[in-house]
């Protein structure tokens, strides 16, 4: 068996294509999020999703005892909330957002918003596996914001060169 660092395994594992999600709680102190990429169905019936926040991060423990969260899968002209929500700092002060279920902060503009209720939490090594009961959701026809080698684009910058026409 051939060794690899961590690093060799983030940079393989940023190959995945994935979605850029923000997902946003009530905490003591107020609104709070944090843009995630680890989020994935786990069952239609009953209504489940996952996601994945890191234990180092200084949001982790409000997200961890959070009753409530909401899952904002972002669109390609939301890149501005991503880089926000993964900066350390008060990202809400001034941003508009209405209030969902146990004053969770929804935002606007999202591709799909997904209302859960916690259900469960897995260890995960350096991170915590969060299942949620989505209990509303909402989409919109935009296209998303993905994340792709360590940074954001969109579907159509994913194209091979030469492709498309």
């Amino acid at each position: 068996m051939q060794a690899f660092s961590p690093r060799d395994l983030r940079d393989a594992l940023g190959r995945f294509v994935t979605g850029v999600t923000v997902v946003t709680t009530r905490a003591e102190a107020g609104p709070l999020g944090m843009t995630v990429n680890s989020f994935a169905s786990v069952s239609l019936d009953p209504p489940l999703v996952l996601w994945s926040p890191a234990r180092r991060s200084s949001r982790f423990p409000a997200f961890e005892a959070a009753p409530y969260f909401a899952i904002h899968v972002l669109s390609a002209g939301q890149r501005d909330l991503a880089e926000r929500f993964a900066r350390p700092g008060a990202a809400f002060p001034d941003i508009p957002h209405e209030t969902g279920m146990g004053g969770t902060p929804l935002l606007d503009g999202a591709v799909a918003r997904f209302e859960c209720r916690h259900a469960a939490g897995h260890d995960g090594g350096d991170h915590l596996i969060v299942v949620g009961e989505v209990l509303r959701l909402v989409t919109a026809d935009l296209p998303p914001l993905v994340f792709n080698r360590g940074g954001f684009t969109t579907l159509g910058g994913l194209e091979p060169p030469g492709a498309g026409g």
